[in-house]
């Protein structure tokens, strides 16, 4: 596909292979990252600080999801003034002392800590290798363009998970485990130098298909409220990482009082990562020739599904059928979530609205957190418990989507709202 002739800049797929290629690499370290603490973090609190509490094992999680929201709408406004490339060197930069901090962190605090930091990284990281895929694919495959960025990115989840795990298994939760760690950031700042900025990729969309700059104000209320459907993608956002932050947080402590070890709980983490990951190969394109829509609702019903699966049943192998069906509903949802923004907002602000929408989006995993704390701790539930309220959370979500989302796929309905 070419646009804006007479310049050197086209857009497609094709027409950048190799800089697309080299970003999906670069998220595929980014998810590294942030898969090894999904298994090492949750069984540090547990096994070496002693935590017994959803509430206190769910303050990372907590941590985490406020720092990557809050860098999300920050890296969304910058976006559109700064050199992307600048920012993506940037959160490596931040997320370099991550694997140091926990190999010597003496109290949970650190670990915490530690959590802010990899917020802000994969806040930088995370959002700018999305928006660079965007900028780079043109208005006709962003469904497949996000589901590779996305399947690179959990894909890698998933195996620095389960290798996390092996390590952990092997060597003890610390420091062997969290060499690989070092090694992911330090290879995904030396790959983030040979990146490309795409404002020129920007330039020649907004010349073919218009709209003119908003400020972050704007954006915030258009992406929030004002817009019906950009306003219903950030809701489901929300509650697809809400369910993000049980899988994460509470999961693990389910599998480690029913007796799992390291290595079970890491390849249980990671077939569900997995799976998110490789389906969303087929989900992202899927969504460009069936609409946004009931990839959406479907895959909210699905996590709900899930979700309530692992609040009722017990055994490795049902907690792995859990798994994969929680990685198939999550599949569904993200690359189309993120490919919707794409749609409805201009590309003269687009970088924005998709900050705006990982704001929210983020922010889940805190609403996730305190509701699951609420129910299990406060009210004294129990964990279960915990898991099957973000359960209707989920299923209410994928109504919410289903009721309030149309497929326009063109800007022009939001160019003025």
């Amino acid at each position: 596909m070419r646009h804006g002739v007479g310049s050197d800049v086209r857009l497609g797929l094709c027409e950048n292979a190799g800089q697309f290629a080299l970003l999906v690499g670069v998220n595929g370290l980014v998810g590294a990252l942030v898969g090894q603490e999904r298994t090492l973090v949750p069984l540090l609190g547990i096994e070496v600080f002693g935590l017994r509490s959803a509430s206190a094992v769910l303050a990372f999680v907590v941590a985490f999801g406020a720092a990557k929201a809050v860098t999300n709408l920050v890296a969304g406004a910058l976006a559109s003034r700064v050199e992307r490339r600048r920012l993506l060197i940037l959160g490596w930069l931040v997320g370099l002392p991550v694997p140091l901090i926990l190999i010597w962190a003496p109290s949970w605090g650190w670990v915490v800590f530690t959590s802010v930091l990899l917020g802000v990284n994969q806040g930088l990281t995370w959002s700018l290798t999305v928006i660079m895929k965007i900028d780079l694919a043109g208005p006709e495959r962003r469904g497949l363009a996000t589901g590779l960025n996305e399947f690179a990115g959990y894909a890698a989840v998933a195996l620095s998970a389960w290798v996390s795990g092996l390590l952990a298994a092997r060597y003890g939760l610390r420091p062997e485990p969290l060499f690989l760690g070092l090694a992911v950031a330090g290879l995904g700042l030396g790959l983030s130098l040979l990146v490309r900025d795409t404002a020129g990729h920007v330039h020649v969309e907004t010349e073919a298909h218009g709209g003119h700059t908003r400020t972050i104000r704007e954006v915030v209320a258009i992406a929030s409220y004002r817009h019906r459907g950009l306003a219903s993608v950030s809701r489901t956002g929300l509650v697809n990482n809400a369910t993000d932050a049980i899988a994460w947080g509470l999961l693990p402590i389910l599998f480690v009082g029913a007796g799992l070890g390291a290595a079970q709980v890491g390849a249980l983490v990671a077939l569900a990562a997995g799976t998110w990951g490789v389906a969303q190969l087929l989900t992202g394109p899927l969504s460009d020739h069936i609409g946004r829509r009931l990839p959406i609702a479907a895959g909210m019903w699905l996590q709900a599904a899930a979700l309530a699966w692992f609040a009722l049943a017990d055994g490795t192998g049902a907690w792995a059928a859990g798994s994969v069906a929680y990685g198939l509903g999550t599949a569904l949802v993200y690359p189309a979530l993120l490919a919707a923004v794409g749609d409805l907002a201009a590309p003269a602000w687009r970088a924005q609205a998709i900050g705006v929408y990982r704001l929210w989006r983020d922010a889940g995993y805190v609403v996730g957190a305190l509701v699951a704390s609420l129910v299990a701790d406060v009210l004294g539930l129990g964990l279960r418990a915990g898991i099957a309220a973000v359960a209707v959370a989920a299923l209410a979500a994928g109504g919410d989507a289903w009721w309030n989302l149309s497929e326009h796929r063109r800007t022009q309905e939001v160019a003025h709202a």
